[in-house]
C-alpha cells in the first residue's frame, strides 16, 4: 500500500466515518440511555463534517458542476428512502410525511442555506456574482415542480384535497422525473458553462486535484458519511418526536427537524462555498438539492403509494402555499441580477425564521 494511501487511511476524514458507522450498528442493539444518544449526535456533526470533506474531494477532481450534483444526488437518495421507510413503519399516521418533508426541504434550501450564504457572504465579501443563465431556468424549474406537486392537489376535483387520483400521482411523479432529468441534461451537458463560476472566484481554483485513488476512497467515504448520517438521524427521531410532544408542537415540526438533520452536509458545505468567494457553487448545491429533492423523491413515494397502497397526502394548507409563494417571489428578484448583497441574505433569512416559526405557532 502506497504511503499516499495509509495517509488517507489514517486521517480523521477517515477514521470518523468509519467509527460513526460502528457506533451507528450499536445504538440499535444497545438499549437506548442519555449517554447514548448524545454520542449519537455528536457523532452525527462529526460525521457531516467529513461527508464535506469528502464532496469537496470530488467536486475538486470532477469539477463543476458535477461536484455539487454528486452530493445533491447522493443526499436526496437517502433522504427518500428514509421517508419512505417511515412510511412503511407509520402507515396511515405518516401520510403527510412526505409533503411535510418536501416542503421543508424547500424552505430549507431556499431561505435557510441560501440566506446564510448570501448574508455570511456579503459579510466577507461584500458583493458577490454568480451566473443567472442557470439560476433562472433552475428556478423556474424548481417553481413548476413545488406548484405541480405541492399546491395543486387542493384545487383539483378528481379526489379530495389534499390527495391526488391515482392517474393524477402517476401524472405527477413522470413530469417530476422528466423535469428534473431535463435539468441535470442542461446543467452538465448542453449548457455547463451557465454554472461554472467566474474565474477570478474562490483562493484554491488552481490548487491540483486530487489523485484518482483519493477520488474514489473519497467517493464511498462520501456515500458512507450520508448512510451514517440519515441512520443517526433516524436513531435521534424517536427522542425529536417525544421533545416535540412533551412542548406540544404541531406533528410537522418533526418533518423539518429531519430534514434538516439529513440536509446539513449540504448547508455546511454550501456555506463554506460562499465563504471561499464562490458563491456559484452555493447556488448549484441549493437550486441543485431543491430540485432533487422534488424531483427524485416524488416519483419513489409514489412509486411506494401506488404499490403499498400507502396514504400519501401532498396538499399544504393555505398559511404554507402563502410562505411557498412568497418564497418562491423573493427567490426570482434574488437571482435575477447575478449579484447579490446583505439585504438580499436578511430577507431569506426573515422568510425562513417565519416559516420556522409558523411551523411551532401555525
Amino acid at each position: 500500500m502506497t504511503r499516499d494511501r495509509l495517509a488517507i487511511l489514517a486521517d480523521w476524514t477517515t477514521i470518523v466515518p468509519l467509527a460513526a458507522t460502528l457506533l451507528l450498528g450499536a445504538a440499535f442493539i444497545l438499549p437506548s440511555s442519555t449517554v447514548l444518544l448524545v454520542t449519537c449526535a455528536v457523532a452525527l456533526m462529526a460525521t457531516v463534517v467529513a461527508a464535506v470533506h469528502h464532496a469537496e474531494v470530488v467536486a475538486h477532481r470532477v469539477g463543476e458542476p458535477f461536484g455539487t450534483l454528486v452530493l445533491a444526488l447522493a443526499v436526496t437518495l437517502i433522504e427518500g428512502a428514509l421517508i419512505v421507510s417511515m412510511m412503511l413503519a407509520g402507515g396511515e399516521d405518516t401520510a403527510g410525511l412526505a409533503r411535510d418533508s418536501l416542503y421543508a426541504a424547500v424552505m430549507i434550501i431556499c431561505n435557510g442555506v441560501v440566506g446564510i450564504c448570501l448574508l455570511v457572504g456579503a459579510l466577507r465579501h461584500h458583493e458577490q456574482a454568480f451566473r443567472n443563465e442557470g439560476s433562472g431556468p433552475a428556478l423556474a424549474a424548481l417553481a413548476t415542480l413545488a406548484i405541480i406537486t405541492l399546491v395543486l392537489p387542493n384545487v383539483t376535483g378528481s379526489a379530495p384535497a389534499p390527495f391526488y387520483s391515482p392517474a393524477q400521482l402517476v401524472f405527477t411523479g413522470i413530469v417530476s422525473a422528466v423535469l428534473w432529468a431535463a435539468f441535470v441534461f442542461f446543467q452538465t451537458i448542453r449548457h455547463r458553462d451557465y454554472f461554472l463560476p467566474p474565474e477570478t472566484a474562490g483562493d484554491d481554483a488552481h490548487a491540483a486535484p486530487p489523485s484518482v485513488a483519493r477520488t474514489w476512497i473519497s467517493a464511498g467515504l462520501l456515500l458512507l458519511s450520508l448512510v451514517t448520517v440519515v441512520g443517526l438521524a433516524k436513531k435521534l427521531s424517536p427522542s425529536i418526536e417525544a421533545a416535540v410532544e412533551a412542548v406540544r408542537a404541531p406533528r410537522a415540526t418533526i418533518g423539518v427537524a429531519i430534514a434538516m438533520l439529513v440536509l446539513l452536509p449540504e448547508t455546511v458545505a454550501a456555506v463554506r462555498a460562499a465563504l471561499a468567494n464562490r458563491l456559484q457553487t452555493s447556488m448549484n448545491l441549493a437550486l441543485g438539492s431543491a430540485l432533487a429533492s422534488i424531483g427524485l423523491t416524488v416519483p419513489v413515494v409514489v412509486i411506494a403509494s401506488l404499490v403499498l397502497a400507502l396514504p400519501l397526502a401532498l396538499g399544504l394548507d393555505q398559511k404554507d402555499v402563502v410562505l411557498l409563494s412568497l418564497t418562491l417571489l423573493v427567490s426570482a428578484i434574488t437571482l435575477a441580477t447575478g449579484r447579490t448583497n446583505l439585504m438580499q441574505g436578511a430577507v431569506h433569512l426573515v422568510l425562513f425564521a417565519a416559516f420556522l416559526f409558523l411551523t411551532l405557532v401555525p
